[in-house]
């Protein structure tokens, strides 16, 4: 009987032992989501939203079955809602169709960490103890400390997080004033081109006129380097077959 009693003191240290680790565990994943959802709502343009907002989503995915397990199921409640909203911003079809569901799964993860620091803390108290006041005042200090760690934690998360955007920001920007410093050196041999070739064809007596074909900066901005060469390069290629074209027809 002894070995009994023995073997069921074990088993629920074990489960408690578990229900912590999962909790634990549930804490980092939350953190996780809540910091991805953050930085989505950030976001500046639909692809950056909608990227965190699925790495928020699988973060909360992950963090759902521990939460469960944990018992914290007012904390589950909110990974789940959140977890719903983020799933319906990759079928957004505009960027504020999408920031609309990010932003409620913000908030919602905000209330998720709360909930979840909540049964920790009252899982905490549960421990066994002397029950002596220096003991409780000690206990009350580890707790404020771990708080206080945790919030550190998740700011320095955060705050890496939003470091990394920054840079994903500033290289895209640095690509966009290449293109663009790109696209305007093409604009200008294109026009020294045809006014050439307009004085050309004037001192041929030919009577036709070339004119700068039509392009879109903002459309061409949104397409790579390579890309743009290929289209400027079969612009030069058009207007050097029509002068030929207007100058073989003059002669005749």
């Amino acid at each position: 009987m002894k070995k009994q009693y023995v073997f069921i003191l074990f088993f629920l240290i074990f489960l408690k032992f578990q229900c912590q680790t999962n909790c634990s565990q549930a804490d980092s994943d939350i953190i996780y989501a809540y910091s991805d959802v953050k930085t989505s709502y950030e976001a500046n343009n639909i692809s950056h939203l909608k990227e965190y907002a699925y790495r928020s989503l699988k973060a909360f995915e992950r963090a759902k079955p521990k939460l469960k397990d944990c018992g914290c199921e007012t904390s589950y409640n909110n990974a789940y809602d959140a977890a719903e909203l983020l799933a319906k911003v990759e079928d957004a079809e505009t960027f504020e169709d999408g920031r609309f569901f990010v932003k409620r799964a913000r908030d919602i993860a905000k209330q998720c960490i709360i909930e979840l620091d909540k049964c920790t803390a009252a899982e905490q108290v549960k421990q066994p103890d002397d029950n002596s006041d220096d003991n409780n005042n000690d206990l009350a200090q580890l707790q404020d400390q771990q708080a206080k760690l945790k919030q550190q934690q998740m700011e320095l998360k955060l705050k890496e997080q939003e470091i990394k955007l920054k840079l994903a920001e500033q290289k895209e920007k640095e690509l966009t004033l290449q293109k663009e410093q790109l696209i305007s050196q093409y604009n200008t041999a294109i026009s020294s081109s045809i006014k050439n070739y307009n004085d050309l064809l004037k001192m041929c007596g030919c009577n036709h006129t070339m004119s700068n074909p039509n392009s879109n900066s903002n459309t061409l901005t949104s397409k790579s380097i390579e890309e743009i060469k290929i289209y400027y390069l079969n612009n030069l290629k058009e207007l050097t077959t029509s002068y030929l074209s207007y100058l073989n027809s003059c002669s005749n």
